[in-house]
Order: structure tokens, then sequence, then C-alpha cells
């Protein structure tokens, strides 16, 4: 049986001298009233001047090579930097995908001109992207894509519908996968291809998916003809499957998809502790699941430094992760009460309200259960 996991890692002094550099600027931020912590801001703590910030420090791109203008940083320095982030519920949903998926997309498969347009933005944290994958009626099957890429001079013309673009009303930039060439019924991954659609353009409408707070962070994004020059073409026409798969160990296996949750945990910890919340054996297991997460999650960020393959190990990351996130939204519903601090109450409404989405978003942990169950030889 292969190994579902890479070795663990342990920081170096190196690497707590970072994480200390990073708590002292997010309690300072904090103490400026610059944001309050929050549940699930990878997502939905859209705040332009706190990635700026986070820019001038030196923790935006930070894989991104010095030629591009990013540090050249490594993938784990990076997950150093996202965890303490996470775990202070800093709003970071600005920046997320760009940094996250983006950049090492460009980096991997984008051109030259690219990589000079987007990279030195990403770093500066004055280029957002969003993500165009999803589509109605398509569930978590990413091959029945319809929206279609046209040949026509110089380009190409996009026809159909995205959903659950996240931060697509304000992103600079979308990856779009679409379909260049007819389907096949034999081979449904082949002909699809990933186009980069600038924002806002011509024949590109986005509307807003509500959340059932209120809250807009999802959206709808239509194109009707809109028009994608050939240096907008990510990778290779055609090789978009394989340019979206290779992505996933970086959308799937970071902290966010085990720490979306984590503010709400300490802050119930701290009220067990001084008895504003009874006492539950559920917080103890939870904590426990949460550090041995963490082991598991910074071991993909030392796989995806050698470049070893991550996508089982970051299918079991997600499910494992997000799984827990959840948990610990029901079980702060179950032990809340109306007594409870307001700040504990808060955070737990938010949980609750975003808790659907955990184990959706990033491919539904149904689906990657089998992954990993092939991966295993028991399917």
């Amino acid at each position: 049986m292969p190994a579902l996991m890479p070795p663990t890692v342990a920081d170096t002094p190196a690497l707590a001298a970072l994480r200390a550099d990073v708590r002292r600027f997010l309690a300072e931020q904090i103490a400026a009233g610059r944001f309050t912590p929050a549940v699930d801001t990878w997502l939905t703590g859209w705040n332009t001047e706190f990635s700026q910030a986070l820019a001038a420090q030196g923790w935006l791109g930070m894989t991104i090579p010095i030629e591009y203008g990013g540090l050249g940083r490594s993938f784990v320095e990076r997950f150093v930097v996202t965890e303490e982030l996470l775990v202070a519920g800093a709003p970071v949903a600005a920046h997320w995908i760009a940094d996250r998926q983006a950049a090492p997309s460009l980096l991997r498969f984008g051109s030259e001109l690219q990589k000079q347009r987007f990279l030195p933005a990403i770093a500066r944290g004055e280029c957002f992207w969003a993500l165009g994958m999803s589509e109605p009626d398509s569930g978590s099957d990413l091959a029945s894509v319809r929206t279609r890429a046209e040949r026509v001079e110089g380009g190409w013309r996009l026809t159909g519908t995205k959903v659950w673009t996240s931060g697509a009303h304000h992103a600079h930039a979308m990856s779009v996968l679409a379909r260049t060439s007819p389907a096949d019924p034999t081979n449904r991954h082949a002909g699809l291809s990933l186009l980069i659609v600038e924002l806002p353009s011509p024949g590109v409408e986005i509307r807003p998916i509500l959340g059932m707070n209120g809250g807009h962070h999802f959206n709808e994004v239509t194109f009707d003809g809109a028009f994608v020059p050939d240096e907008r073409v990510l990778g290779d026409v055609g090789a978009g499957w394989h340019q979206v798969t290779a992505e996933l160990g970086y959308e799937r296996s970071g902290p966010e998809r085990v720490l979306s949750t984590y503010v709400l945990l300490a802050e119930l910890v701290d009220a067990t502790r001084d008895g504003q919340v009874r006492r539950h054996a559920d917080l103890g297991r939870y904590v426990a699941r949460v550090a041995s997460l963490h082991h598991l999650s910074s071991a993909v960020a030392a796989a995806l430094e050698r470049h070893a393959p991550v996508e089982t190990a970051a299918a079991v990351v997600k499910v494992l992760g997000t799984t827990t996130e959840g948990d610990i939204a029901d079980l702060a519903d179950r032990l809340i009460a109306a007594g409870s601090p307001p700040e504990l109450r808060d955070l737990a409404s938010q949980a609750v309200v975003q808790r659907p989405g955990f184990t959706l978003r990033g491919g539904t942990n149904e689906v990657l259960r089998g992954v990993i169950a092939r991966e295993m030889g028991l399917r």
C-alpha cells in the first residue's frame, strides 16, 4: 500500500522566529483596531489595506522568485505565516486565492508575459484573483464543464456561467476552465483549457449570491461572448484538466482547511476555563485533532517544497480538516447559551452560518473519500 502522507516536519529556530514576528505584527494590528478576529476569514474577510500591510512586511508572494517581485522563500515559511494569520482570524480573503493558487500556477504553467504581468502585482497586494471552475447543475463533477471558448481571430470567445466564484466582484482577474474543443465521450477530461480573464471586462457580468446572513462573497459570473486574447491562455490549449488537478495540492492541503473555526475553538477553551461555558469532553478531542492536523498540513507544505506528489495527501487533510471545522461549529452551537460572552456568541453565529460550506468547497468530502480509497486500492 502506498504511503498516503509525507513525513511530518518540526519548526526550526528560524521558523519559530518567523512565527514570533507574525504574532507580534498581528497583536499590533488588533490593538490598533485594524481588524477584529473572526471565523472563516480566508473566504469572508476582505480587507485590501490589511493585505497590502502584509505585502509591506514581505508576507505576500513569499514563494514567488525575486525576479518576479517575490521573496523566493520556501513553502514551509509561507505555511508558518498563513497558519498564524488564520489562527488570529485575520482578514486575508482579498489576496488569498492569488497568493495560494494563482501564483504557483502562473509559475508552473504561465508564459513569461503572464508572469511579468501578474506576479509582481500579486506580491504587492495589488492583484486579487478568482477561480471560475464550478458551474450550475454540475455539483462536484468538474469534468462536465459546459462553458465554451470558441476560436476567433487573435483569441477566444467565452460563453457560459460559473458559480460560487468567491470575491469575483472585487477581483482583478480570474482563471476560467472552459471547453476549447468538443467533448469526447471516451475522455471527458480532454479538450479543456484554462483562460485568464481580466476584470472588469466587456461581456462579463457578475451577480451576487448572498449567504444566509446576507453576506456577499460568492458570485455567479456569466460570460456572453467575452474576448480572451491568445496571450491569456494559461499553459497549453487542451491541457486544462491536468493543470487544474496539479493545483489541488495548493488548494486542499493548506491550513485554511483546518483553521477556519480556530478562533472559536480558542475562545471556547478560554470560556470553559473561566466557567462561562460548561465543560464537554469533545472540546479536548477537537484541540487534539487540530494539533494533529497542524502536523499533517505542514508535512504537505514541506512536500510541495520538494516537488513531491501531494494530491492524495491533500485530500486527506481536506477531509479531516473540514470535518473538524464543522464539528467545532456544531459543538459551539450546542454549548453556548444566552448568558455566554457576546464575542463568543458572535463567533459561534458566524461559524454556524459558514458551516455548510466547509466540506463542500475545494471538492466535496464524499468525492475526496473516493479519491483516497482509490489510492489505497480499496476501489
